[in-house]
């Protein structure tokens, strides 16, 4: 019998940013007899039947802890999983690592945020294996990381006839300066036949004085009329979001792997972005340099005219290298490669 411990914060395909969480458990447990989901919180109706869940919710950060190791040694007792993979969150990697390192048990983590913090340059001490999207998602050089590409469900996502009319443009992402919301916005001052949607989640205080700056932004350009600050949009409805708009831009600021490029070329939606890990994805005609508003409006006229038969290789790119299936046969070779 084959099982894997897999953790994460919280499992629900409606989060709008932990969603995909939910897509990437559903792959394992369609490969694997048995998926055990620690976590805090769980849609528990929305998983498969082989996956079982153990909550460690908690009031304070040193309590889930505790309670996340105690659901972790009482699954050990129902039977030593084939591997444990933490999902954004090194330090679960770094609990489990005690209980599981003296049984042989793998522990992996995926990671793609751009901040290394003390867990995660911990964490690879005691962990097998860093998987990520690409090798430069990760803000830390080492063997043990590895780039599988991302997990998305391309089943979720459809190709939509293109349309007439004014351009729309999307920019999907918390209210972060990291996110370089405000590029895009001033990029839109030299297209002036386009209008902007931007959508993001207000996670702390601060995004919601990076929101308020936005907005100052908007008025100071003269932009209300054709940008809009919305708040974040349900996992379950990006589809649908994609497919009222004519081109993504992705404004992130470094090497960032925003699974939203990805969802958007699945449903043929061309995509500009500065990130140097789409490299190899993108066309050079797509990507411009990080921060340039000019050279992000003369990107988007080059996105809005790519020909349909362009749009459609992009897709099948993502099919092929980063789709959820993808993803999970290549988190159980991981596994199998650590077992020896």
């Amino acid at each position: 019998m084959t099982k894997l411990v897999f953790v994460t914060q919280q499992v629900d395909p409606g989060h709008p940013t932990l969603g995909a969480a939910a897509d990437m458990v559903a792959a394992l447990a369609a490969r694997v007899d048995e998926v055990v989901v620690l976590a805090s919180a769980a849609a528990v109706d929305a998983l498969p039947v082989n996956v079982r869940f153990r909550s460690f919710a908690a009031p304070t950060q040193a309590l889930r802890g505790l309670r996340f190791e105690l659901a972790l040694a009482r699954e050990l007792l129902r039977g030593r999983p084939d591997g444990l993979l933490a999902h954004m969150s090194p330090v679960y990697a770094l609990l489990a690592a005690p209980l599981l390192r003296p049984l042989g048990v793998p522990v992996l983590l995926w990671f793609t945020q751009q901040r290394a913090g003390a867990h995660l340059r911990r964490s690879l001490r005691v962990v097998d294996a860093v998987l990520s999207v690409d090798e430069r998602s990760v803000p830390i050089r080492s063997p043990k990381v590895r780039g599988i590409g991302h997990g998305i469900d391309t089943s979720l996502f459809a190709c939509m006839p293109r349309r007439e009319g004014s351009l729309r443009l999307l920019s999907l992402g918390r209210y972060s300066e990291v996110k370089g919301h405000d590029v895009a916005v001033r990029a839109l001052a030299s297209l002036p036949e386009a209008e902007l949607t931007v959508c993001g989640e207000q996670a702390t205080p601060h995004d919601a004085t990076v929101r308020a700056s936005l907005a100052a932004l908007v008025l100071e350009l003269g932009l209300e009329e054709r940008v809009r600050l919305a708040d974040a949009v349900p996992r379950t409805e990006i589809p649908a979001l994609l497919a009222r708009t004519d081109v993504l831009v992705n404004a992130t600021h470094g090497p960032s792997a925003d699974k939203v490029v990805f969802e958007a070329l699945a449903s043929c939606v061309p995509v500009v972005a500065a990130s140097p890990v789409f490299d190899a994805l993108l066309p050079e005609a797509l990507r411009y340099p990080d921060g340039d508003a000019e050279e992000l409006a003369r990107s988007v006229v080059r996105a809005a005219s790519l020909p349909e038969e362009e749009r459609t290789a992009l897709r099948l790119r993502v099919e092929a290298e980063h789709s959820v299936g993808h993803w999970a046969d290549e988190v159980l070779a991981a596994v199998r490669l650590a077992r020896g």
